[in-house]
């Protein structure tokens, strides 16, 4: 009976690991195509903003004019559905911004005019609310009749667009097979190394917190406001940084610069989920110091995005 139950204990000791992983969070992902791809295939926007004009990805044209990019981004979503990560349609997130993307554009501060400073790919990921974006680009390799594919496979922090994750190689050549075959085989090769680093880099975002950048100004409306300003015996700056102190995961944040009318906190770590179980993202997060500053001290202020990863809170007005 001794040993029965000996055996039993065992196995449970056994399984409870499994089950734990098992129940692990996953990275909530999204497959688009790389830079250099769109680049290659003319497939690139460009955006202004405040005199500066860059070029972006052009998404929703390649994947209505390029049917090779639909069946690659599909085949990649079935290999990571088949390890049970969770992925975001590229393109029903680009017709969902599209629905919103009027009501965002007539965002603007009631007193100052200012616009959300986001570019098209920052409102993309915003709307898609995936932690990880998984970058692919491919180059078909031919020699004689023979065709093999060529890849480079970069998981990227949506939020920092850090890279923590990467595979890259070459396919074996055929005659008969389509792209999306050849892709998958060559691809399979690393699959499990790239998931792992993935699943590795998500853990690190549970137990540490997400990594943003979040800047404090002062609308320059006359108030007089500044950062030295006291309450109850406490300069604004101190008062913020005990806030922030108390709200980032594990007390993580630097703050980089800080004058009379500006701070600058980088490094900041923000819960990946906030108590109610939802998401937790930049604005979300400066958001409750608006709140704070509002009901501790009486300071009335403005949130503006800019980007997915950053963040600013204005003081002073709305």
């Amino acid at each position: 009976m001794i040993m029965k139950n000996t055996v039993i204990l065992l196995g449970l000791l056994i399984l409870m690991p499994l089950s734990a992983a098992a129940q692990a969070k996953k990275p909530t992902l999204m497959v688009v195509p790389a830079n250099s791809w769109c680049s290659e295939h003319g497939f690139m926007q460009k955006y202004s903003f405040q005199g500066t004009t860059t070029e972006v990805p052009d998404y929703e044209s390649a994947l209505n004019k390029d049917i090779d990019l639909v069946n690659v981004i599909t085949k990649i979503g079935e290999l990571m559905a088949d390890r049970q990560f969770p992925l975001k349609d590229l393109s029903q997130t680009i017709k969902s911004l599209r629905q919103n993307e009027v009501e965002d554009e007539m965002l603007t501060s009631s007193s100052s005019g200012a616009m959300i400073a986001e570019s098209p790919i920052d409102r993309l990921y915003k709307r898609a609310k995936a932690d990880i974006i998984l970058e692919l680009a491919w180059k078909v390799n031919k020699v004689g009749p023979k065709k093999s594919v060529t890849y480079v496979l970069r998981g990227l922090d949506a939020y920092t667009n850090k890279q923590v994750a990467a595979a890259q190689g070459t396919g074996a050549p055929s005659i008969a097979a389509e792209l999306p075959v050849l892709l998958e085989e060559a691809v399979l090769e690393n699959m499990d190394n790239f998931i792992a680093q993935l699943q590795s880099h998500f853990t690190d975002l549970l137990t540490n917190g997400r990594e943003v950048s979040i800047g404090v100004r002062i609308f320059d409306n006359g108030s007089g406001l500044t950062f030295e300003e006291e309450f109850d015996d406490k300069e604004l700056t101190d008062v913020i940084e005990e806030w922030m102190s108390s709200n980032t995961v594990n007390h993580r944040f630097s703050l980089a610069d800080a004058t009379e009318t500006m701070m600058n906190f980088e490094q900041v770590r923000i819960p990946l989920y906030r108590e109610d179980g939802r998401a937790m993202d930049t604005r979300n997060f400066v958001g409750e110091l608006r709140k704070y500053l509002k009901s501790s001290v009486g300071i009335t202020s403005k949130i503006v995005t800019k980007g997915l990863g950053r963040a600013d809170l204005i003081l002073g007005e709305k």
